[in-house]
């Protein structure tokens, strides 16, 4: 099987622009793995947590919830983006994940997709493992190309 190869994963240092303070960076990670401990991945065995921050101080959580009807279950990301969405909370300006994996893991393309449409390219996203493995990106780097409105503008819909 061939090893995925990402974006190289930020040092919290090396993204001055990052407006989580390292102090805050810690309580959205722990956010993230209390949601952890929610999630709900009995068929897949891979739970997830998820923290996201929003400019104003909130932090929304989310975790993965499945189903047995596969298709119709849900991941942490969404359902922290969601949460944030249906409260108004404005700009975010990173999210965590947490995971019990070896290595950091990125969010799903779908996830990706959906923070694209509330997040500005320059969203952190740090991924934390239950082993102290760790990883940041930022959002422009993981879906350089996303499907946004102004696509949809060319149409003439």
């Amino acid at each position: 099987m061939a090893r995925r190869v990402l974006p190289r994963p930020r040092h919290f240092l090396s993204a001055p622009d990052h407006t989580v303070t390292r102090q805050a960076d810690h309580k959205l990670r722990d956010a993230a793995f209390a949601a952890l401990e929610r999630s709900h991945a009995p068929y897949s065995g891979f739970p997830v947590g998820a923290a996201l921050h929003a400019r104003n101080g909130a932090v929304f959580q989310g975790c993965n919830v499945e189903n047995a009807s596969y298709g119709l279950g849900i991941c942490a990301e969404r359902v922290a983006v969601f949460s944030a969405v249906i409260t108004g909370a404005g700009v975010f300006d990173c999210i965590a994940i947490a995971t019990e994996a070896e290595e950091p893991s990125p969010p799903c393309g779908a996830c990706l997709q959906v923070m694209a449409e509330f997040a500005p390219t320059e969203l952190v996203v740090r991924s934390y493992c239950r082993n102290g493995a760790e990883a940041c990106w930022k959002l422009g780097d993981l879906l350089p190309h996303p499907f946004t409105a102004n696509l949809l503008a060319t149409t003439g819909i």
